[in-house]
């Protein structure tokens, strides 16, 4: 009997011998950490087994069971959050062995779809002095108890644990750095070979999901107004689905990110506090949502998640990824910067071609008008005397439209809105296809630096009225444009050889017209061509005020 006995000690010490080294063996922490609760199960006939990660707070951050089959696993509502018997354990991380769970005062009861178990062993794992985590052991076979020797069987295994956690850690740590070493390096290669923003921010999200692990990595950048956040790169898990997605900056985690420029981490985005979150409906767990920039100069958001289940973040990855975010900050300030300078290059040839205009091409034509002036008194021949005037009046001609030239390049809108020159150009072409002919333009003066905004508001509504009595009514075949600013003045004259006004009076949309220049102080004056057709004219004044310039 004794040397049964003996011969039983010797087997179990050998297979905790081999369960050490068989745990030891790896160095993925995910996979070390559940080859621990499968060899504890083993060595001591458990049922079923358990390893509790433990978090910050004193709750349990993970929890990876072994023994459940996926149909059980999936009828259990939630995993334990580490309260009742496991709290205990985790305020007082010793070991603890039970007949029966259920008659410990501390017994808290099992989640909803849990099975029931009675026999109960658990004990800590400490990494360094740090309690790690705790390893359950529950419904031993046969209906037995845990006795002493599984115990210590446990306990000793739990200490290998210790060591085999730790040294994942630590690999996963050097390999964690030497990964960002090299993506850094690949970020700043791009940011210095004059990469787009897009390209550099792909990168910047496809190696954060691998230094970290994450399952699903998104980029979220603001929209024009800054009320709401869109996903712009999209990488992992269900990346078509979220692509788009929309984020308001005032109603979501995303957004309070972005607002208070400081990062959040979730054990499980089922807990962030906004039901409608896209995040939460996407059914993914541990989450980190990292600021790109710094706090008041934030530019959009880095949101990373992990599968339900697997371990959460840690403070580690929060710290590489805050360094690495900087680096999408960078991306998108150089892209800012980079058009900034690729306007100003523009402004600065926009500018230099209208002084070569002014200075060079209209001091020219002007000089051979003159000079042409001059010669019509020479010429005694009224045919040969008509062509040369003909030719001062083109001359003349091209001197206004280089001029309105001068204007448009000189004057651009900051804000990058459409000028006022371009409106009316757009609304002149937009008719065409109704006309079924191009209408002549002509613009004069400095319409889009001294035309306030509520008056070019109000010209380009009368234009558009204009043209659409002449599609409506008029019958034309030819149709003229006409604006100017001059002697403080905007004038808009819109000439059409049609049918000319009818007798019965005036429509409601030349009241409209006329309403609109009284309103303004200006006048219309309508009146029937003589080679037929209408000529509108309708003229304000233009005073300096508070309205900005243009539309």
């Amino acid at each position: 009997m004794r040397l049964e006995a003996v011969l039983a000690t010797r087997d179990r010490v050998h297979a905790l011998l081999e369960a050490v080294v068989s745990v030891g063996s790896d160095l993925d922490l995910e996979t070390v950490l559940r080859r621990i609760v499968a060899t504890a199960t083993t060595l001591v006939d458990a049922s079923y087994g358990a390893l509790g990660v433990v978090g910050e707070e004193s709750t349990l951050v993970q929890f990876i069971p072994v023994g459940l089959s996926e149909e059980e696993i999936a009828g259990i509502e939630h995993w334990p959050h580490g309260l009742g018997l496991l709290g205990l354990l985790i305020k007082e991380p010793q070991t603890l062995r039970l007949a029966r769970i259920s008659d410990h005062p501390e017994s808290y009861g099992f989640p909803p779809g849990h099975p029931p178990m009675g026999s109960f062993l658990g004990v800590p794992v400490r990494v360094r002095e740090e309690v790690f985590g705790n390893l359950y052991l529950t419904e031993k076979r046969g209906g037995l108890e845990f006795d002493e020797e599984d115990e210590a069987v446990v306990v000793a295994l739990a200490t290998a644990a210790g060591v085999a956690i730790e040294n994942a850690r630590l690999y996963e740590e050097t390999r964690r750095r030497e990964t960002w070493l090299q993506a850094s390096s690949e970020v700043t290669t791009s940011l210095l070979s004059g990469a787009g923003p897009q390209e550099v921010l792909t990168l910047i999200a496809r190696r954060g999901r691998q230094m970290t692990g994450a399952d699903m990595t998104r980029v979220l950048l603001p929209g024009d107004d800054g009320q709401a956040l869109r996903v712009e790169i999209a990488e992992g898990a269900e990346a078509g689905e979220f692509r788009e997605t929309v984020f308001p900056v005032g109603a979501s985690a995303v957004g309070a990110v972005f607002s208070r420029g400081e990062p959040l981490m979730y054990s499980d985005l089922q807990d962030i506090p906004h039901p409608e979150s896209p995040l939460r409906a996407s059914g993914f767990g541990p989450g980190l949502l990292v600021p790109l920039g710094a706090a008041h100069a934030v530019r959009g958001v880095l949101v990373l998640a992990k599968e339900a289940g697997r371990s959460p973040f840690t403070l580690a990855d929060l710290r590489m990824l805050q360094a690495f975010s900087g680096q999408a900050a960078i991306a998108l300030e150089l892209a800012e910067a980079r058009r900034d300078a690729e306007r100003l290059g523009l402004l600065e040839d926009r500018d230099r071609i209208a002084k070569d205009l002014h200075d060079v091409v209209i001091q020219r034509l002007f000089a051979v008008a003159m000079t042409l002036m001059s010669t019509v008194r020479m010429v005694d021949d009224p045919t040969a005397s008509a062509r040369v005037q003909h030719a001062v009046d083109e001359l003349d001609e091209t001197i206004r439209q280089i001029r309105s030239t001068i204007f448009a390049l000189q004057n651009t809108r900051e804000d990058g809105a459409a000028s006022l020159r371009a409106q009316v150009v757009d609304l002149v072409e937009s008719a065409r296809g109704h006309l079924g002919f191009m209408p002549g333009l002509r613009m004069e003066g400095p319409l889009d630096n001294q035309v306030p905004g509520r008056v070019a508001e109000h010209l380009l509504a009368v234009l558009r009225e204009a043209l659409s009595n002449i599609v409506r009514h008029a019958k034309a075949s030819k149709a003229e444009v006409a604006v100017e600013v001059a002697g403080g003045r905007l004038s808009l004259v819109v000439h059409d050889n049609g049918v000319g006004l009818p007798e019965e009076g005036r429509r409601s949309g030349l009241r409209n017209i006329e309403e609109r220049a009284a309103g303004l102080g200006g006048s219309l004056e309508l009146e029937t061509a003589g080679e037929g057709g209408t000529r509108l004219c309708w003229s304000v004044p233009i005073t300096a005020g508070d309205d900005a310039p243009g539309v």
